[in-house]
């Protein structure tokens, strides 16, 4: 009967969460809300990590593992069973993806026609842009014309793939059928290939390429008009060279044996022995010593790698944007670790992420904000994916820990079952609803059941004092009244 009671009560003071006394009111598993010194919410959880809301300079908000949405200023992602269904809409942008198989976007600007695409990969795609010259439509593999895509000027085929044309700078390549027979022509290109049997292509004055029974014999002279063109040449397995001005490598028994001499514009030599794993490198602002897979060190324009037993482990150094970058890595992913330091104020704490997969994850900003997690599997392979962040990882945080300067902390377990909070004037402690220990100059109080029953004491009192159902009211927000005229 107590029990039953217990519950009930515990029920009906959920709604008054907001008003509870402490940053924290804990209902798990029903309702865990923690609130910031000004009183307002900061975050809100409902059902464990499930349902969940939170706000500081961004708002996000979702239903873990199939809903999300994020507001960082005027721009909204929304997710919906991620990666499957995702929308993003800002002011003139919009787009929607299904698994980036099928995504639809519409751009407008002020002044300008509305610009809009579909694909949906790989049988149809579309733009419109109310200009005939930029807007196509395509059926593949029937017929269409895609133009300024995919590394083309225009790109077209019909029943491909018995014919596909491609067009760059003035140069066609028509494939009929695609790839065996290829005719090239336009702006002084001209060419036929029939591959991989034989085939040539250039320009007077610019290059000539050719092959035969491709890959194994091949010639191609780039810069015909200057005094020294580079030139490739290979007949392999045997013999392979490559030459341009102030550079010569040669490879025997390809692409076992080599070696690379290179004046201009930087100086470099390279010796090969049984490639990949033998390589011995020196030049400016470049070294390399490879006796893989036991052990492996170059440096190249300031980063300085280094492998041992590969892929065992792998230490990497390097300097960008005025930070001091340091990355550790045990079997790729098992391990990972990487430092920052800053260069132009050495004095200032490093900072950190740190990665033992599956078991745990680790940040330091260096400012005095940290946060470690445990159970961490997806963090380590996707460090900048800000969706799954919000909407899966939360899911595997068995223990959380999180610092927010020097003063203020907050542990959890199990999802906020069990919560500790300090910060330079307060302490809590929550059993969930069950049990909670709060701590502030206002009081101290011990509750049972969310405050069905505890004890309380305020400063200045020696003696403590046994309340029941103490669920604090939230206060009246009266406005003044308007004087008389």
């Amino acid at each position: 009967m107590f029990f039953r009671l217990l519950v009930w009560s515990l029920c009906a003071a959920l709604p008054t969460a907001p008003a509870l006394r402490g940053a924290e009111q804990n209902g798990w598993p029903l309702v865990v809300r923690q609130t910031s010194t000004d009183g307002a919410p900061e975050s809100v959880q409902y059902l464990g990590p499930l349902l969940f809301s939170r706000q500081d300079t961004d708002r996000v908000q979702g239903f873990r593992p199939l809903w999300l949405q994020i507001q960082a200023g005027d721009r909204e992602t929304t997710a919906f069973l991620y990666p499957l269904f995702t929308w993003q809409k800002q002011p003139g942008f919009n787009r929607f993806s299904f698994f980036r198989l099928i995504d639809q976007s519409q751009r407008s600007e002020a002044g300008e026609p509305a610009v809009s695409g579909l694909d949906v990969w790989p049988f149809y795609f579309s733009r419109e842009t109310g200009d005939p010259s930029t807007s196509y439509h395509a059926f593949f593999p029937f017929a269409g014309t895609i133009k300024h895509r995919f590394g083309r000027d225009e790109l077209s085929w019909y029943a491909f793939p018995l014919y596909l044309r491609s067009e760059k700078a003035g140069r066609e390549i028509t494939s009929a059928p695609w790839p065996f027979l290829r005719f090239i022509d336009g702006a002084g290109h001209h060419g036929f290939e029939f591959w991989p049997l034989f085939g040539h292509r250039g320009r007077e004055g610019d290059y000539a390429d050719q092959f035969y029974l491709w890959p194994l014999f091949y010639k191609s002279a780039h810069g015909l008009s200057t005094p020294e063109p580079t030139v490739k040449l290979g007949v392999l397995p045997f013999y392979a060279r490559d030459t341009a001005p102030g550079y010569i490598s040669e490879t025997y028994a390809w692409p076992l044996f080599g070696y690379t001499h290179r004046t201009t514009p930087y100086r470099y030599d390279e010796q090969r022995y049984l490639w990949p794993f033998l390589v011995q490198g020196r030049g400016d602002q470049r070294r390399v010593n490879r006796w893989a897979p036991i052990y492996t060190h170059s440096t190249i324009k300031g980063y300085d790698k280094t492998w041992l037993l590969w892929p065992l482990f792998r230490h990497a150094e390097w300097q960008d944007a005025g930070l001091a970058q340091e990355k550790n890595q045990l079997l790729y992913f098992l391990y990972w670790s990487q430092t920052q330091r800053s260069l132009t104020n050495p004095a200032a704490a490093p900072a950190h992420k740190t990665h033992f997969w599956p078991l745990l994850s680790s940040w330091d900003n260096g400012a005095g904000r940290r946060q470690v997690q445990v159970l961490s599997p997806l963090e380590v392979f996707f460090p900048t994916n800000e969706i799954v962040r919000q909407l899966y990882t939360p899911l595997f945080a068995l223990y959380r820990y999180d610092r927010q300067g020097a003063t203020a902390s907050r542990h959890s377990l199990l999802w906020n079952a069990v919560t500790w909070r300090r910060t330079a004037v307060a302490k809590e402690f929550h059993l969930g609803p069950l049990f909670s220990v709060q701590t502030d100059p206002d009081r101290q109080r011990i509750a049972l059941g969310h405050g069905l029953l505890g004890l309380k004491r305020r400063p200045g009192e020696r003696v403590w004092r046994l309340f029941l159902f103490d669920f604090p009211r939230k206060t009246a927000n009266k406005s003044a009244p308007t004087p008389l005229p």
